[in-house]
Order: C-alpha cells, then sequence, then structure tokens
C-alpha cells in the first residue's frame, strides 16, 4: 500500500513536471504544428487552471513574505504624519502669537508716551479669573498700583495690588473697576463697570451717557483718556443694547468685552513715561 501511494506521488510529480513543460513550451513556441496547436488547445483549460492556482500562491506568498515590511513602513507614515500635524500645530500656535504681538505693537508705536511692560499670569487671585491675576511683575519692574492691562484684543483691566516681584490684575469685568470711556462713533463720554446680565454672562456697562446719545448697538467703546491714567482709545468692547433712565435723564449701554478673560495670554502693563501729572490711588 505504502509502495502505492509513492509510485501516485511519483506519478503526479512527473505529470506536473511534463505539463509545466509544454505550457512553456507552446507559449515561447512562435510557429506551432498543427499537433502542437491541438496540444496547445488541449492544455488552455489546464494552463489557466495553473496559471490561476500559481498567480494566488504566489500573491499569498508575497503578502507574508512583505507583510513585516509593510507594518514596518505603515509605522513610519503614521510617526511621520504625527510629525507633520505637530509642526503644523506649532505653527499654528506662532502664527496666531505673532499676530497677537503685532496688534500690541502697533498700538504702542502709535501712543509712544507710555512704557508697556510685558508679563505672564502665573496664577489667579482667588482661584478664578474674576478674582483676578496674578502675573510675574512687581515694584522691582517699577509697577505701580493703579496702572492699567492691556492685551492685542483690547483693555484687561487695572492693577489692584504690588508686591516685589507680583501683582495683582483686576478685570474690567469686575465691578470694583470703573474707567473713563468714550463712544467711538459719537464721541459721548461716561464710565464702565462690570456687569452680569439675566444670563449671568460676564459684561461690562456704559453709564452716564447724555440722553440725547445716538449710540446704538454695534458701538464701539473705547477709553477716553481722561486723567492720562489711561492711554486714549484703547479698545474695550461692542454695544449689545442701550437703555434709557428717564428718571436720571441719562442713557446705559451694556458692553460684550473684546478680550476673552478666560483666555488671556501675553498680557502689557501701561506705564506713563512722564509721571508728574498723575496721582495713582
Amino acid at each position: 500500500m505504502k509502495l502505492l501511494r509513492n509510485k501516485l506521488a511519483v506519478t503526479i510529480i512527473v505529470l506536473s513536471v511534463t505539463f509545466l513543460g509544454l505550457i512553456v513550451y507552446t507559449v515561447k513556441k512562435e510557429n506551432k504544428s498543427i499537433i502542437e496547436s491541438g496540444a496547445g488547445s488541449a492544455l488552455n483549460p489546464v494552463q489557466s487552471l495553473v496559471y490561476k492556482g500559481t498567480n494566488k500562491v504566489k500573491e499569498t506568498l508575497d503578502f507574508f513574505l512583505n507583510f513585516s515590511e509593510v507594518k514596518e513602513q505603515n509605522k513610519e507614515l503614521i510617526n511621520k504624519n504625527q510629525e507633520l500635524e505637530n509642526e503644523l500645530a506649532t505653527y499654528s500656535d506662532l502664527k496666531e502669537e505673532n499676530d497677537r504681538l503685532r496688534g500690541v505693537l502697533n498700538f504702542t508705536e502709535e501712543r509712544n508716551n507710555y512704557n508697556y511692560i510685558p508679563c505672564d499670569i502665573i496664577e489667579y487671585s482667588g482661584g478664578n479669573f474674576l478674582d483676578g491675576y496674578v502675573v510675574n511683575k512687581g515694584k522691582n519692574d517699577n509697577i505701580q498700583k493703579g496702572m492699567i492691562v492691556i492685551s492685542a484684543q483690547g483693555l484687561v483691566g487695572q492693577v489692584t495690588s504690588v508686591g516685589s516681584n507680583w501683582s495683582i490684575i483686576q478685570s474690567l469685568i469686575n465691578e470694583n473697576i470703573a474707567v473713563s470711556v468714550m463712544v467711538q462713533s459719537t464721541r459721548d463720554t461716561g464710565y464702565i463697570k462690570g456687569f452680569n446680565d439675566s444670563q449671568n454672562k460676564n459684561l461690562a456697562k456704559v453709564y452716564d451717557l447724555p440722553m440725547d446719545s445716538e449710540i446704538k448697538e454695534g458701538d464701539v467703546i473705547m477709553t477716553s483718556g481722561v486723567g492720562l491714567l489711561y492711554p486714549k482709545e484703547i479698545r474695550i468692547g461692542e454695544v449689545t443694547s442701550v437703555e434709557e433712565d428717564k428718571v436720571k435723564v441719562m442713557k446705559s449701554a451694556v458692553v460684550k468685552p473684546y478680550v476673552d478673560f478666560n483666555k488671556l495670554e501675553e498680557l502689557f502693563i501701561v506705564s506713563p513715561k512722564d509721571t508728574r501729572e498723575i496721582k495713582y490711588n
């Protein structure tokens, strides 16, 4: 029985080799004889079957042989893609920072009678930005209580406490801060303080505007420069609504500040170069 199996195996191998030889021969030979053509026709189905099976085996072997290489290439591509994403994010951050600093630079060049001292927020005064910011500049840097603070977006607030190497800044939306302002379009003046609307949004409100003021929604509110403490025409925010007080015969306006007080980055403390006529409280 074992001998029969061995003979059968040998026979299959011989036939396979013969068929393959015939296939190669019939493909390469340009001028087939009638007999050869007949043999070729007879073998066509076998050729097709053998070709398909061989091709399938080749594809499978190629897949397994190249799998580790493809896997490694895929890993390299993923790492490269991550590097490019990181570089893009860094570029975007640098561009935003550059745009912010350029805005401040343009402002400082127009108002060069003040010094603009850069500072960084190191923590919140009371654990929340509404209670103020602690920055890394103080008396050692000639910072005084009452000086104002700006960012690229506009007015931030005022220095309320000073240490040797730190200061506390209260933001504009704090009700303890009052700033003299004017309406850009009408030039009417008043003062602005922090204000919470019915939805508890952190806004600001302009008071003491004349009753005949033509202030309207969308107008820009800026510092008036009264008292020299605040440089003139620092942008503060945009009017969202106007109210009339017929008892006090005045108008008021709710303002949405341009500064996002929860996302502050670069800050600048404004120090007048000539302080002879300025008295800080």
